[in-house]
């Protein structure tokens, strides 16, 4: 989130996305709906003209190996984004994509590449981010620890370069 308000790049979601994190963080047991829904509005808040609305028509027409996911692709496609950033690749095959000129990227690509493209305007993104985490307190290694654990090993061997401004 915190890089998603420096304007390097447009962040895009829909009521149906917030959802589906939101489902998926409940199911660990380890999240309260009431804290989720705060952050939920926060984001919203917080990132200019994220919200995508009026993308459920194109749905249906849309094909993709998981059809649960044609709400992302078609709220892509109304956003007029140039790529989706996921995890879930292989849910997002170029060959549908590029029909529609946009490309699913992985987020240690996405966000290694934000720290290439503006290592400053990035950094003080991430550095903001680690010093956010109070309870307790991250310092910088076990912060690169945490990214490194969410499958970031690009942005944690960019971040070490940079270890000073985060």
């Amino acid at each position: 989130m915190q890089l998603a308000v420096t304007d390097l790049f447009k962040a895009r979601w829909t009521d149906q996305i917030h959802e589906e994190w939101i489902e998926a963080l409940l199911r660990r047991d380890k999240y309260d709906r009431k804290i989720l829904e705060r952050t939920r509005g926060l984001m919203d808040a917080s990132v200019r003209d994220a919200k995508v609305f009026g993308y459920e028509e194109l749905i249906e027409v849309l094909v993709l190996p998981d059809p649960d996911d044609r709400h992302v692709l078609a709220a892509a496609i109304k956003a007029g984004a140039d790529a989706i950033v996921t995890f879930n690749l292989k849910d997002f095959p170029s060959a549908v994509l590029s029909k529609y000129d946009i490309e699913a990227i992985h987020p240690d690509e996405f966000i290694y590449s934000q720290i290439d493209l503006a290592p400053a305007i990035a950094c003080g993104a991430i550095k903001r981010q680690r010093e956010s985490l109070k309870n307790p307190p991250k310092a910088k290694d076990e912060f690169l620890a945490i990214l490194q654990k969410q499958q970031l090993p690009q942005t944690v061997s960019a971040l070490r370069v940079y270890s000073e401004l985060i």
